[in-house]
């Protein structure tokens, strides 16, 4: 295992290189830079408890705050463009404590390590003239990565709505019992109004910020909700390579459901913390996955910079 200090020099290279990607724009996240937060409610349905002593997954339902992104590092990018999508949701447990759940548009990473994530990066960033990747670089990453081409070929849809999209987790985490047994998991959003997407046509006549316009709009008429749905992993599935998706024929539980209410009274307040994936509580802990573990030092970089106006 890399130092602690090993770890941090590596999130200083990472978040460097991001913003070498996708400029640097003080006071902003270096990636998923534009957002708007949301308050919500999260019920859980009980299907979880016997395989987990988290508060949030019992019987009682808590509290919640949704943020919707897309994953650019530049805040200027428009709704429209073909990226990632962000459901980032921090629930607010009985003890006073939080914990946070982490998703994307996209059902695996595109990289297996924090390294190749590094060199992805600089694979991406853009010539100083055309502003564009150097496709050359890219194909001779994928070429010199030969596991990372379906991750890296994967497109994220352009969805209708920030609320018929689906969100998944990435990453391999591991459920502990009241007794200790222990299950690996992984989380996915699901829309309880159905998957939709856009043609890249009918997104080209989208405005830049419709997915959060869109989204104040339907929260006029109803809440939006989310099922989430958890797969369970069999002794054999990895649970330390977030490219690596389990098979579709995994059992699943639904382990409660979301409903965003309304728009975040506070935007500024509930946008400035940093949401961190391994932000766990008792009950869950974190897997063997590389990447999972190198986001906390990525996000608290991003983060030291943000609160510096960097």
């Amino acid at each position: 295992m890399p130092s602690s200090s090993a770890e941090q020099t590596l999130a200083v290279q990472v978040v460097d290189s991001m913003e070498r990607m996708s400029g640097k724009y003080p006071g902003h996240r270096r990636s998923s830079a534009r957002g708007a937060c949301f308050r919500a409610m999260f019920t859980p349905t009980g299907a979880a408890a016997a395989l987990t002593t988290a508060a949030h997954l019992q019987e009682q339902p808590v509290p919640a705050t949704v943020r919707f992104s897309n994953s650019e590092g530049n805040p200027h990018t428009p709704d429209t463009a073909a990226v990632t999508r962000g459901m980032a949701t921090r629930f607010h447990l009985p003890d006073g404590g939080d914990t946070d759940l982490i998703a994307l548009t996209v059902a695996r990473f595109v990289a297996s390590t924090p390294q190749e994530f590094l060199e992805l990066t600089e694979a991406l960033r853009p010539d100083p003239v055309t502003q564009r990747p150097d496709l050359d670089q890219v194909y001779a990453f994928v070429e010199a990565h030969p596991h990372l081409a379906e991750a890296a070929a994967q497109q994220p849809p352009i969805p209708v709505s920030y609320a018929t999209a689906a969100y998944w987790a990435i990453h391999a985490f591991i459920w502990v019992d009241a007794d200790g047994a222990r299950q690996a998991v992984r989380y996915r959003w699901e829309p309880a109004a159905g998957r939709i997407d856009l043609t890249a046509r009918d997104a080209a006549t989208r405005t830049d910020h419709y997915l959060t316009d869109e989204l104040h709009q339907r929260l006029e008429q109803a809440p939006v909700a989310f099922n989430l749905r958890i797969q369970l992993a069999e002794p054999d599935d990895p649970t330390h390579n977030p490219t690596i998706v389990w098979p579709d024929q995994r059992k699943e539980i639904t382990a409660g459901r979301l409903e965003i209410t309304a728009p975040a009274d506070d935007q500024d307040l509930r946008d400035t913390p940093a949401f961190n994936p391994t932000r766990v509580t008792t009950g869950i802990q974190l897997s063997d996955d590389p990447i999972l573990a190198f986001r906390a030092h990525a996000y608290a970089e991003s983060h030291l910079r943000r609160s510096h106006n960097q």
